[in-house]
Parts: structure tokens; C-alpha cells; sequence
């Protein structure tokens, strides 16, 4: 099948990356191999940035947010001591922790500072904390439940969110099911039934106790897993990435080699207005061909184009890295190319690349994508993944946070570490 090339290849990029390293050693609790030595892990930056390793061993934090006042809070999705939510204070400012807090006892994903208030996510629910003049909690003990009774069926079942100066709240709800297949006839469901209560992204009000998911209105459907959701206060306009699907060659061998099903769908970034339906599970977006494609439990091909009521996305990357978060980058600290521009965190690997577990930046202008994207900070395994040995994996990017200096953080929901990147 013929197919048009990838007009945009991080790895172009990669070659003229000076790298900028720094060292650090950690103990993985859950390990892809048998291996237990413990490996040492190099983080490539472009010049003139540099890497601090300001959170470790603290489990598996996914997204993080920082107070005005520079506390660092992160959301883990696995208890830790029993608690979930960990708190990074440096009290003397001298840029190094030197204290934390642990508090909530049940897991989850999405966390925010914003105006008087902490939120944070189970997997069912939004809640949130009061913070003082000071920025800081005042009961971490007691949280006010914002929504709660979300569906939670096992699998992409994290409830990340986003909150407008308008008090909107947008909550990803994914969905549980690859493909909208039904299990018996291995066939796409007609309508998807999903799409009354998953595969999209809900609008509550984050100023509003009590609701339910009645309460809530469907902002955005057809979007699989988006575990990568802000609002952008520059367009005034939500932004999420998403997750594509998977088993192209594993269900229909006669369709799409094994190298197809490494290469396809795209994963994608949106621009997101009420109403919109970005296409999933009846189509799928096909980076190379640049449109739609009719998923194939609907009756596709790999060739038909799908439905024409679904948006483009605006960036489509290479299959199976797993964006789990997005970021519009708004500080001074940075040099210009990167002011209102989005980091997005890839928290697996592409097997059409070699590569993963990266942080990416697409450069913005004029609230659209001015240009190609670029691998920003690699080696988050600690490892060549075109040359895999039998190193441990060390690191996964999950979550970013930007701090009220201009600083980017990144937290690690793998190796449990939290990272500081500076200019």
C-alpha cells in the first residue's frame, strides 16, 4: 500500500539536539525485566536548559500542578503509604525540598491549583481543598466532592480536567472499550452505545458541590482516552490530546500487516469547541494519508474515508505513544520559540520511531501550530529503544506543571520522580 511520508520526523531533529545531561540514580518498584541493578539514567535537553530531579521515590505521581506560592502537588493513580496526593514544599527557597506532605486516601489522576482552590481527580470524581491567603491548605482532611459518580470500568478510567476563568470544569470520561466492539460478534456496536457516558469529554461548574453526572452536559464526543486536557487562556479554547486505538492487524490480519498496526492510528491533538466529535470509534485519523479512515468495525478497509462531520486534528503524531498530558507554555524563563507553545508528555513508545517516553514541543503562533514538532527531553528509559538490552526501565513521563517562574516540571509515574527543567 502506498503511502505518503511522514512530513514531520522528530528524529531529523534529534541529530542537531546539543545534549545538556544530568545523573540520577533510582529504584523502580514495578520492572518490565528481571533485572534489579539499578541503571543510570541520562535526560537529553537542548542547550542551555537544565534538568533537576526535585521529587523521587514518591510513586506513581501521574498529573501535577503548582501553587502560586511554588508548592508542588502531584495526584498518584496507586496509593502510596496510603495516602494519594503528595505535597513538595521548599519552605526556605533555596531550591530544594525540604519538606513533603501526604494526604487523601483515594487514587487518581488530574490536579490543579486555581484561584482559592486545590482540585484534584479520583477515578469517579472531582474534588477540592480551600487554600489560605498563603496559598497553602487549610483541611486536608475534609475535601469538598465537586462531581462524583463517574463511570468507572476498569480501564482508561482516569478522570483528568481542565478549568476555565468562566468556572466551567471539562472532565475527560474514556472509554473502557478499544474499539466500541461488541465482545461476541467482533463488530463495531451501531450507534456506540459508549458515547451516552464515555469517549468524551463532560462540562460541570467547578464552582458547584454536589453533582452528579446528570448535572453535566457532553462538551466534546468521539474522543477515545484523552488523558491530556487544558484550557488555553490565550485562544479561550480547550485543547486535548488523545489516544488511538489499537488491534488494527490483531482483529483483521487481512487488512493491516503487523507494521500497520505499529503505525496506525495517529495519536492526535485537538482544538476543542462544544459540540465537536472528533470521530472515534466509527473512524480513525491516518497520518500518513492525512484523513479519516472508516475503522474497520464499521465496514472499512484501511481506505474509505470516514465520516465527514468529525474534525481534523491539529498535530497528528507517530501510533502508540500514549500522550498523557499538554501544556501552553506561558513563562519568560524559556527562550521565544517557546512562548505559547505546547509540551505534551508521551508516556509510551512508538515501534514505527524507536522511540518514546519523551517530552515533545509544537511551536504555536497565532493560536494555530507554526511548525514541525521536536523531540524536546528524551531518554526518559534510560535507554536506547532501537537497541533495547536488558536495562530496566526507568522513567515514563506522565504529567507537566509550570512553575510561577518560568520553570517546567514533569513528573514520572513509573520511576516516582518529579523533575525541574530551567533555562
Amino acid at each position: 500500500m502506498k503511502r505518503t511520508p511522514i512530513t514531520r520526523n522528530p528524529l531529523l531533529l534529534i541529530t542537531a539536539m546539543v545534549v545538556a545531561t544530568f545523573f540520577v540514580q533510582c529504584k523502580n518498584e514495578t520492572k518490565p525485566s528481571e533485572k534489579t541493578a539499578r541503571n543510570e539514567t541520562i535526560l537529553k535537553a537542548p542547550e542551555g536548559f537544565s534538568v533537576q530531579e526535585v521529587g523521587k521515590d514518591l510513586g506513581a505521581v501521574r498529573h501535577l500542578t503548582i501553587s502560586k506560592n511554588g508548592d508542588i502537588y502531584a495526584n498518584r493513580s496507586v496509593l502510596k503509604d496510603g495516602k494519594a496526593i503528595v505535597l513538595l514544599k521548599d519552605n526556605d527557597k533555596d531550591g530544594t525540598i525540604d519538606e513533603q506532605q501526604h494526604f487523601a486516601d483515594v487514587p487518581g489522576t488530574g490536579i490543579l491549583a486555581k484561584g482559592d482552590y486545590l482540585y484534584a481527580s479520583s477515578n469517579t470524581g472531582v474534588f477540592r481543598y480551600k487554600l489560605n491567603d498563603d496559598h497553602n491548605i487549610i483541611d486536608t482532611d475534609t475535601p469538598e466532592k465537586i462531581v462524583g459518580g463517574l463511570i468507572d470500568m476498569g480501564m482508561d478510567n482516569a478522570k483528568p480536567f481542565a478549568i476555565d476563568d468562566d468556572a466551567n470544569l471539562y472532565v475527560t470520561i474514556g472509554s473502557w472499550n478499544d474499539a466500541c466492539r461488541d465482545q461476541e460478534a467482533n463488530t463495531g456496536m451501531m450507534p456506540c452505545s459508549i458515547l451516552d457516558s464515555a469517549g468524551g469529554i463532560w462540562k460541570f461548574r467547578s464552582d458547584k458541590l454536589n453533582q452528579t453526572f446528570a448535572d453535566g452536559s457532553r462538551y466534546a464526543t468521539g474522543l477515545k482516552n484523552s488523558v491530556g486536557i487544558t484550557w488555553n487562556f490565550k485562544t479561550n479554547s480547550l485543547f486535548a490530546t488523545d489516544h488511538g486505538r489499537g488491534g488494527l492487524h490483531n482483529f483483521y490480519p487481512d487488512l493491516y500487516t503487523q507494521k500497520q498496526d505499529g503505525e496506525l492510528p495517529a495519536e492526535t491533538l485537538y482544538e476543542l469547541k462544544e459540540h465537536d466529535n472528533a470521530g472515534w470509534p466509527y473512524t480513525y485519523y491516518d497520518q500518513f494519508k492525512k484523513q479519516r479512515i472508516l475503522a474497520p468495525e464499521y465496514g472499512g478497509d484501511g481506505e474509505q474515508s470516514g465520516e465527514k462531520g468529525a474534525i481534523m486534528p491539529l498535530v497528528a503524531f507517530p501510533a502508540h505513544l500514549g500522550p498523557n498530558d499538554v501544556l501552553f507554555y506561558t513563562g519568560d524563563m524559556f527562550p521565544d520559540k517557546y512562548k505559547d507553545g505546547a509540551f505534551i508528555a508521551f508516556h509510551n513508545q512508538s515501534p514505527e520511531l524507536k522511540k518514546g517516553f519523551f517530552i515533545a514541543f509544537v511551536p504555536f503562533k497565532n493560536g494555530k501550530p507554526s511548525g514541525d514538532w521536536e523531540i524536546f527531553l528524551d531518554n526518559f528509559a534510560g535507554f536506547d529503544l532501537a537497541n533495547p538490552t536488558d536495562a530496566t526501565l526507568q522513567h515514563r513521563p506522565c504529567g507537566l506543571a509550570q512553575g510561577p517562574d518560568g520553570a517546567l516540571y514533569v513528573s514520572d509515574d513509573f520511576g516516582g520522580s518529579i523533575f525541574k527543567i530551567t533555562y
